[in-house]
């Protein structure tokens, strides 16, 4: 399992997003590098300010309210001034550019002896240092009066720029995806032998000439069907025109010859007769029949079922409830009336027909006691024209599984021939119950 996106819309937005975001990233980097000068410089001159008025007031003021000028800068300002101690503890400062840019200015603005301390005697803040005479004072005020570090405003807003983003590519992209999606919907009826719509040629200019070629393709496929139908339907207009000749003369004939010619010319008549029709049904275009509605497998399978009861044929069946279907009937009735062709001349015997239901959609199975088909040959014999060594000396065409397999990939389903418990084969047809079929 991959968490990488296997569409074409998601892993471009993917990847739109990540550029984006490599890109805000580095953005911030150069933004932070950039503005540590001008916000270092600022914040000294506020400092400058600070001290320098705090200094003339202490010089300037009656040494008898000294202190409570002190008290008021503390409770009004957040600014407090300490003497000078020889024993004091200022660690050194952290090496950093913003520091370093802020001390350089202060000691320019303040003179050279000033000092710039995070910490002093163990209590945090920003102290500064100043001098009257020769004494040394020390200003504190709270770090928050240099340390606005607006990154996260930045950041919050780089985010919100970011998805704002990532929303129109993705709205870009599912507007240049848009025509591959009706493509590849058009590609997978094409592939179930249907005849899709044409596809929109907007686009990208590239999109365009794909979906130009495409509509090209699958006009040029529809017109060889047309033209293959037409070929194969005069041909059998063609034979079938002498072999009623045939028939009609058959039947005209007298007694006196023999009874087991004319029933052998008989069966050679109809079994031409029937190589014609599967001729003509492998040669029609598959989706000439539409889907009108929503249909009941069980009440059709039973339809097709009782035309060989009728004859005596032993052809069984048992249903299960099933949901209604999409389906194209007659093309359904040939699909299981080509199984149960199948079952009945390979088989031997009873030929049961089974339903059911498979992961939201239907089922339904013709079974028999037949050699079966071995499955490594299943996918080859739904190939036109194939049969089984032990089939060709019977009669029949090999068109009747590829006819069957056609049909039922027009209806989105697929047909699986697998082996049957005791011997046999069970030909199996699963349907979707979603409108598959167009």
């Amino acid at each position: 399992m991959t968490l990488w996106p296997r569409t074409l819309l998601w892993r471009s937005v993917l990847l739109i997003a990540a550029l984006l975001a490599v890109a805000h990233l580095a953005w911030l980097q150069i933004f932070r590098a950039s503005e540590i000068e001008p916000r270092a410089l600022q914040a000294a001159q506020q400092v400058a300010s600070v001290v320098n008025l705090t200094r003339a007031a202490l010089v300037t003021a009656d040494p008898a309210r000294r202190f409570a000028l002190l008290d008021e800068l503390a409770q009004r300002e957040g600014i407090q001034v300490y003497a000078g101690d020889p024993q004091e503890a200022v660690p050194a400062l952290p090496e950093r550019p913003f520091l370093r840019i802020m001390q350089d200015r202060l000691q320019q603005d303040l003179g050279p002896r000033t000092r710039l301390a995070l910490e002093r005697n163990g209590v945090a803040g920003v102290w500064v240092s100043f001098r009257i005479d020769e004494e040394e004072f020390w200003v504190t005020l709270p770090r928050s009066r240099i340390e606005r570090d607006s990154s996260l405003r930045w950041i919050g807003w780089g985010a919100l720029v970011l998805a704002l983003s990532v929303l129109g590519a993705f709205v870009i992209v599912a507007r240049i995806n848009r025509p591959l999606r009706q493509l590849t919907r058009a590609a997978v009826e094409l592939g179930r032998g249907a005849t899709p719509s044409p596809v929109a040629e907007t686009g990208p200019e590239e999109i365009r000439s794909l979906a130009r070629t495409f509509n090209q393709m699958a006009a040029d496929i529809r017109r060889q069907d047309e033209e293959r139908a037409l070929l194969l339907a005069g041909v059998s207009h063609d034979l079938r025109t002498p072999l009623a000749r045939i028939r009609i003369a058959l039947e005209m004939l007298d007694d006196r010859g023999s009874a087991d010619l004319k029933a052998g010319v008989a069966q050679d008549i109809g079994d031409i007769d029937a190589a014609i029709s599967q001729f003509l049904d492998f040669a029609r275009a598959p989706d000439a029949e539409t889907v009108t509605g929503q249909s009941d497998l069980n009440a059709l399978a039973q339809s097709v079922i009782e035309r060989y009861t009728r004859t005596g044929k032993a052809v069984s069946f048992t249903p299960a409830p099933l949901p209604l279907l999409p389906l194209r009937t007659r093309a359904m009735q040939r699909v299981l009336s080509n199984l149960i062709d199948n079952a009945l001349r390979h088989g031997g015997g009873n030929v049961e027909v089974v339903s059911g239901v498979n992961n939201g959609g239907a089922f339904i199975e013709v079974l028999d006691r037949g050699p079966g088909i071995p499955e490594t040959e299943t996918a080859r014999m739904l190939q036109p024209f194939t049969r089984m060594d032990s089939a060709r000396s019977s009669s029949g065409t090999g068109l009747g599984l590829a006819i069957v397999d056609r049909i039922v990939r027009l209806h989105g389903g697929r047909i699986r021939l697998l082996p049957r418990d005791g011997g046999g084969l069970r030909a199996r047809i699963e349907l979707p119950s979603a409108p598959h079929a167009k």
